[in-house]
């Protein structure tokens, strides 16, 4: 469950990263 939670807040942490260069681009 742990690789599975670190897996989400992985995924959220890109998603935001890819949000903030969409915005500033």
């Amino acid at each position: 469950m742990f690789l599975i939670d670190m897996l989400i807040s992985l995924v959220f942490f890109i998603l935001l990263i890819i949000c903030v260069l969409v915005g500033v681009a």
